[in-house]
């Protein structure tokens, strides 16, 4: 096993052929290795599969012994310097491990299909590979400068995927955006590590607490100097993790393929800040302060993300604020030093929102036959509904990851969830307050999504599509004319240019025969067998459908780990026993007694506010039973006109909120866009005009005195003995006018 522990340093490497194998291939073999390019999937997912399974191993290892192996070797020698690298295997490597290569596996074998279409096939995987190698690399550094170096591939290859389809302006600014947001990050990340390596004089994570913790007993070190170092570590983590307020890049990321989505921007990329605060974590503890502000933070995006997906028309940017506010959820958990339920909701929510992300990616795959490629029509829920007769093994695992994010038991996320829900009942009323009123959010706005997309009234009626020629959706239509109604519909879309009414709308667009025939073949290109086309809403091939499947077990089942199964009360699930010893501040012996009485009242209340949210978006978007189809809950001040605008004016309010991104973005670019650009102007001007302005003010006074000069030496007597008369009067009349 020590053999095994030594050269484990290779599994970040193992991946790094496939990327090397198709540059060179393009490079020399360009008609053949694209000719070629669908074998590629196989390397892939092989080699990925290779380091799941030595992972499982050491992690099987690490739950027998709760042993920490660290294997490091000299990088550079430099007098009293001396930066080492190495790789370091613990639980909390133990469980990145197998979370990046059981998602990125999954991953891989939906994008086989879901990209088979894409002329960019060969540059998505080996950008995929590069990923994987870069991310897992960094959750096996032994220090601060390798994940450092970790960290920023990791931003690069975010960067490449989600500017993807670079020719799309949309698709290349959100890459400039995310790019640029994590580069804020990043630097106070950078300063942090200098700092604290000026502090300790060490990079080592073995060592910094050690160091710090004797520093701080002998008075050597000021507390302020200690705590802006820790704030600017914990940047970093804020940025990469779409924490507020660096989180804006996150919703603009979704124009990459959806599969990056899934992978980057769900499971592994974003789980890098939980992860560098998790792994700094026992650094923070010896900190005032900064434990606080950690879950300061947290509880701001868990309700910041809950609010602003709560009118999203876009199906992945609504996902991308909840994957917002589950990492705040994760965040909360260690900040109040509740490391166990942080890691627990990691690893649950990971499962559950990539399959939702491949869930949706297979919605956009059926909609483009219907629209053709256009992500503003193929992603907008506004144009989709009534799709669970067309795919409904989607529909189903859609479903299993909505319960699932909602808190519903048995599935993954209420275990982990409700943990982080009791815990913060210790830490701090407030904060659970606003955590289990986000439960409701999230369930919600996830029913929400879920209902527009497969149940909901919202319903583009195409030939092919739903068989009711002469029916029509209440919405903003792109190719059909206004149609005046007098039935009243609740409704909550908002077009590009200008909103239409929420309650008892009078106004819905009609699909006009042009729309009626926009009916564009989708196809496919399996591996085997002869191509097939079709005209409507289809289900997904099976290569997509089996990765949703997996990750749907995954749902089911994965809460599993965390599970306390002693029938005395001990503790004794497979997370405790791999973070067995663990910081865990609120729970610090993993022993004690589990209270079954207390965890099932705790767990009704918070499964209670997931259903009221359920209830509420059913009873808004889909009626519970045909007598109830007219019916809406907020019908009760129809014949109260005041509670009616009262209502009308706090939901304008809410929307408006949600839409519009709480206008952070629009604050970011007035108070730092438009405030650099007028700096720059301003600059641009005192340059031109004032420092070009002198100095041009000197040429052009040289100029003309030397072009008067050259009239006066001409070389005649008479000229010089004018001048000097001339010059003799001057001083003779300044003279007398000004003597004193």
């Amino acid at each position: 096993m020590e053999y095994t522990y030594q050269y484990s340093w290779i599994l970040p490497f193992l991946l790094l052929p496939v990327p090397m194998l198709i540059g060179m291939g393009l490079l020399l073999f360009p008609a053949a290795t694209k000719n070629l390019r669908r074998i590629w999937a196989f390397p892939s997912i092989f080699l990925l599969s290779l380091v799941m399974i030595l992972s499982i191993y050491l992690s099987i290892h690490q739950i027998n012994r709760s042993s920490i192996y660290q294997y490091v070797w000299a990088w550079t020698i430099n007098n009293d310097f001396s930066l080492e690298f190495g790789h370091l295997i613990d639980p909390l490597t133990s469980i990145m491990l197998i979370l990046i290569t059981t998602v990125g596996i999954m991953v891989l074998f939906y994008s086989d299909n879901y990209m088979s279409h894409d002329q960019g096939y060969l540059r998505f995987f080996a950008y995929m590979s590069f990923f994987n190698t870069s991310m897992l690399g960094l959750v096996t550094s032994s220090n601060l400068i390798q994940i450092y170096i970790f960290w920023e591939l990791v931003g690069m290859c975010s960067y490449l995927l989600i500017g993807f389809w670079f020719t799309r302006p949309i698709a290349a600014t959100a890459c400039q955006k995310a790019f640029v947001t994590n580069r804020v990050g990043d630097f106070g990340l950078l300063l942090g590590i200098l700092g604290l390596y000026w502090i300790t004089g060490s990079f080592e994570f073995r060592d910094l607490v050690e160091i710090l913790n004797n520093l701080i007993y002998n008075n050597e070190v000021h507390f302020l100097v200690l705590t802006l170092c820790a704030f600017l570590l914990f940047a970093g983590a804020v940025a990469k993790s779409a924490q507020f307020p660096l989180h804006v890049w996150l919703p603009d990321a979704m124009e990459g393929p959806t599969p990056i989505s899934a992978l980057i921007h769900a499971a592994t990329m974003v789980a890098a800040g939980i992860f560098l605060v998790a792994r700094l974590l026992p650094l923070f503890l010896i900190i005032p302060y900064i434990m606080n502000f950690i879950s300061l933070i947290g509880i701001i995006t868990v309700l910041l993300g809950a609010t602003l997906a709560l009118a999203q028309k876009d199906i992945k940017r609504g996902l991308a604020y909840s994957t917002m506010s589950q990492l705040g959820y994760m965040m909360l958990a260690l900040g109040m030093g509740s490391y166990r339920a942080a890691l627990f909701h990691l690893i649950t929510h990971a499962y559950s929102k990539a399959l939702l992300f491949l869930g949706s990616g297979s919605v956009i795959h059926s909609m483009e036959a219907i629209v053709g490629y256009s992500p503003d029509k193929s992603q907008n829920m506004v144009l989709m509904g009534g799709l669970k007769k067309y795919v409904p093994l989607t529909k189903i695992a859609f479903l299993v990851g909505t319960l699932s994010l909602c808190g519903v038991p048995p599935l993954a996320c209420f275990w982990s969830k409700d943990e982080i829900l009791n815990d913060s009942w210790l830490y701090s009323p407030s904060f659970a307050i606003i955590a289990c009123c986000t439960v409701g959010f999230t369930a919600f706005y996830m029913f929400r999504i879920y209902l527009l997309t497969f149940e909901g009234h919202l319903n583009v009626n195409f030939q092919n599509y739903s068989g009711q020629k002469s029916s029509s959706f209440y919405s903003i239509s792109l190719w059909g004319k206004e149609v005046l109604k007098k039935k009243n519909f609740w409704l909550l879309t908002m077009n590009n240019n200008e909103r239409t009414s929420f309650f008892w709308n009078k106004t819905y667009y009609e699909i006009d025969s042009n729309g009626k025939n926009m009916i564009r073949p989708f196809i496919t290109i399996p591996h085997f067998g002869p191509q097939k086309t079709f005209s409507y809403p289809h289900e997904s091939d099976d290569t997509m459908l089996f990765s949703m499947f997996v990750l749907g077990l995954f749902t089911l089942l994965i809460g599993v780990v965390g599970i306390p199964f002693n029938q005395e009360g001990a503790a004794l699930d497979i997370l405790s026993k791999l973070l067995n010893p663990s910081i865990n501040l609120l729970h610090p012996n993993s022993n004690d007694s589990f209270d079954w009485y207390e965890f099932v009242t705790n767990a009704s209340f918070s499964v209670s506010i997931a259903f009221l949210g359920i209830f509420i978006a059913s009873v808004l978007y889909k009626p519970l039973y045909s007598s109830l189809k007219d019916w809406n809950l907020l019908n009760l001040f129809v014949k109260r006109g005041p509670n009616r605008i009262l209502w009308d004016k706090i939901i304008y309010v809410i929307y408006d909120w949600s839409y519009n991104r709480g206008y952070i973005d629009a604050f970011y670019t007035i108070s730092l866009i438009q405030g650099i650009r007028g700096l720059a102007e301003l600059t641009h001007f005192f340059d031109r005009r004032i420092i070009d302005g002198i100095i041009n003010g000197f040429g052009i006074t040289g100029f003309f005195f030397g072009e008067g000069i050259k009239y006066v030496g001409v070389g005649r007597i008479s000229s010089y003995l004018l001048l000097y008369f001339v010059f003799v009067l001057i001083f003779v009349l300044i003279f007398y006018f000004f003597k004193p």
